[in-house]
């Protein structure tokens, strides 16, 4: 495979990612993690570490996270992607009141690896002190 060719296919694997969590379908976004798949929330934040695997990721991280805001409130603005060979640098928002009653406002960006169609691993980076004043207060 090319060097665009990766790219392109590294490229639309995050894209239909991101699309499905913009839309909110959370189910959707299990087949696009291996058991080896790895999350790593940069920070000191109580969620900060490396989740492996889709039962971690999305059975216990993103629950957690979530549980922490009112889930109806709950926005995610998808802002673009820029991709080179397996990796691809994805960029959104993440909107809600958290249940501490403050609004929440995040600027996210993560590095995607991208392997066989998956996402292999991830590493997100935000406003952890924004995250830690009104999410985790």
């Amino acid at each position: 495979m090319s060097a665009q060719d990766l790219t392109a296919t590294s490229k639309a694997v995050v894209l239909e990612y991101m699309n499905a969590l913009v839309e909110g379908d959370l189910t959707a976004l299990r087949p696009y993690f291996g058991s080896d798949s790895t999350w790593t929330l940069a920070g000191d934040l109580p969620l900060s570490r490396t989740w492996t695997g889709p039962d971690e990721i999305l059975g216990e991280f993103v629950p957690a996270m979530i549980a922490r805001l009112v889930p109806e409130s709950m926005e995610f603005e998808f802002e673009g992607l820029i991709g080179e060979g397996d990796r691809v640098l994805a960029e959104w928002n993440t909107r809600g009141l958290a249940r501490s009653g403050g609004r929440y406002d995040q600027h996210c960006l993560a590095v995607f690896t991208v392997r066989d169609g998956r996402i292999a691993a991830v590493r997100e980076y935000f406003d952890t002190l924004h995250a830690q004043t009104v999410v985790f207060a």
